[in-house]
């Protein structure tokens, strides 16, 4: 599993309540410093673990599908070696877009835990609602998905809005 060591801004040390969530928001912080993409990161879960972490890499990686929660999914499925993350769960500094729902119930996830809301994610320049329309919004997914820790990673987004960094 990727870890690296960042020095986190005051307003993000012990931010968030939950401690998956404050995982999932250095690893985001860790992206926007390396130019990576935007203040997205989540953390996958299971039995008390996190295995997979990732963060938003569109622009570093030169792809358009490569958000934190695919990231994560890609590296929760090679550390255990399985493409069946069922009894896992993600936490994630914003509410997954279309493409990033659908990959978490494909992978079998259990739960998605969201920081920062859709609207939130469009307050920064995303444009999930768009997307949201154009696949019959988020009423189906009700239960799956649990809002967690959103000040906590609106500071992660303040901090993003204030930075330089490449639209898309």
């Amino acid at each position: 599993m990727r870890k690296r060591l960042i020095r986190l801004p005051q307003q993000l040390i012990g931010a968030a309540e939950n401690r998956y969530m404050q995982a999932a928001i250095e690893e985001a912080y860790g992206g926007i410093v390396a130019r990576d993409g935007g203040p997205f990161g989540a953390a996958i879960v299971r039995d008390g673990e996190i295995i997979g972490r990732g963060h938003n890499r569109v622009i570093g990686n030169n792809d358009p599908t490569c958000h934190g929660e695919v990231d994560a999914i890609r590296n929760a499925c090679a550390a255990l070696k399985t493409h069946d993350l069922s009894s896992c769960q993600i936490y994630t500094t914003g509410e997954p877009c279309p493409m990033c729902l659908f990959a978490c119930k494909w992978a079998n996830i259990e739960a998605i835990y969201y920081g920062g809301t859709i609207e939130d994610n469009a307050s920064i320049g995303f444009r999930d609602e768009e997307l949201d329309r154009m696949t019959g919004g988020r009423e189906a997914f009700s239960n799956y998905l649990i809002p967690l820790d959103r000040q906590a990673c609106l500071r992660l987004f303040d901090i993003y809005r204030q930075m330089e960094h490449e639209e898309y």
